[in-house]
């Protein structure tokens, strides 16, 4: 009979049990770091399915506060909204309308879920006639311009009472401009989640279904950045700190966990990172061909992003999640 071996240290010992792993677990996803996006339309009692993300809706304001109710009920307790308006022009002048659906949405969950944290997107993408993130100006995005314009909707979704406003558009200097103009006008407690390191990624098409938002034209790797480049992001995410960012986001999440690393070992700020549509579906798609767990790849997914650095996430999985999360912990 061979004799056990003599070994000073066993690692599976503490993995021998549930109550051992989790005892000696590193990283613990939490719903309250989660951030909910919803997608906000015109109209009442709309809530219109996205094809290519399955569970994920086009809603009217009165839906999106019952989303974000529930999302609450279930521990989420910050939601992102995306506008979706009636009418586009070549300029995006809908992201700064007041009555738009933003601004309205941000009102209503104001009133009606006071404990909600609302966090806005500010780009022009879903508002332009063309698709792109700015106004065109010989077939190029003009930076100064749309950042102009990225100020306006900032301001317009302060006012209507936004806690956090996040620009998402890539342009150079747009954070120290909406900084500026929101203390100028009373709302330096406003804050700034920025894109800071947003990629030029594959991953973001079934988005593009959500938020009609895909360019009739070219591409954005004008001012999106090249998926090769780390150290620019590193210089991106300083800038936007100099400028004012609160948070600083990584996007999207997976194919960039050494990015979230390196952002979050280098500049210990609050660190956002955006796990994208193509992400989402990815899994879902999988699961529903019976090719993966939905639930354990999910959960798995969202804690990698986590162990790299991210403090918070924004996922279209945070209510199923947070349910999981919450069901887990009851055993």
């Amino acid at each position: 009979m061979t004799p056990p071996l003599q070994l000073a240290r066993r690692p599976r010992r503490l993995r021998r049990t549930p109550a051992l792993r989790a005892l000696v677990r590193e990283t613990r996803l939490s719903p309250d770091r989660f951030i909910l996006p919803l997608f906000v339309c015109e109209g009442a009692n709309v809530r219109r399915p996205v094809g290519s993300m399955p569970g994920v809706f086009q809603l009217s304001v009165d839906e999106t506060v019952r989303d974000a109710e529930g999302a609450l009920a279930d521990g989420v307790r910050a939601v992102l909204l995306f506008g979706l308006p009636r009418d586009k022009d070549d300029i995006g002048s809908a992201a700064y309308d007041a009555t738009g659906p933003v601004p309205t949405a941000v009102r209503a969950l104001r009133t009606a879920v006071p404990d909600m944290l609302v966090v806005t997107d500010v780009c022009l993408c879903e508002y332009t006639s063309h698709g792109h993130c700015g106004i065109i100006a010989d077939g190029d995005i003009a930076n100064d311009a749309t950042v102009a314009q990225l100020v306006r909707s900032a301001v317009a979704h302060a006012e209507a009472g936004a806690h956090m406003v996040a620009p998402s558009d890539m342009m150079d200097g747009r954070v120290a401009a909406i900084r500026h103009a929101l203390d100028a006008r009373g709302f330096d407690q406003v804050s700034i989640m920025s894109y800071a390191a947003k990629y030029c990624s594959g991953f973001y098409g079934p988005f593009r279904d959500a938020a009609d938002s895909a360019p009739l034209f070219g591409d954005r790797r004008s001012h999106q950045m090249d998926p090769g480049n780390a150290e620019e992001a590193l210089r991106e995410v300083e800038i936007d700190i100099a400028e004012g960012a609160d948070i600083v986001m990584i996007k999207p999440a997976l194919p960039y966990l050494d990015i979230i690393w390196r952002v979050k070992e280098r500049f210990a700020c609050p660190t956002a990172a955006y796990q994208v549509s193509g992400e989402y579906s990815m899994i879902k798609a999988a699961a529903q061909n019976g090719w993966i767990e939905e639930e354990r790849a999910m959960l798995e997914s969202l804690t990698a992003i986590h162990r790299a650095g991210a403090d918070m996430i924004i996922t279209y999985f945070a209510r199923e999640a947070a349910r999981a999360i919450n069901r887990n912990a009851g055993r």
